[in-house]
């Protein structure tokens, strides 16, 4: 399955929230989040749709796929 192109920050964050991560502080833009199993990950909150490459670094930290990110959008 290809990379989503129109992911908003908002959005990911409430997939990653479904996931188990949890908000943990916020230093200006960047949400910073911490999963049970120690994942970390942060999140820059802008309006505009994440970018591909900052998206992918993003599911690597978090060991998510394409597919489970694509379910959790729904």
């Amino acid at each position: 399955m290809k990379l989503p192109s129109d992911v908003r920050p908002k959005n990911l964050l409430k997939a990653l929230k479904k996931k188990g991560y949890r908000k943990v502080h916020q230093v200006g833009s960047h949400v910073h989040l911490h999963h049970q199993d120690c994942h970390r990950t942060q999140v820059a909150i802008h309006p505009k749709p994440i970018a591909k490459g900052t998206l992918k670094a993003i599911l690597r930290q978090t060991e998510l796929t394409i597919d489970e990110l694509s379910k959790l959008l729904k």
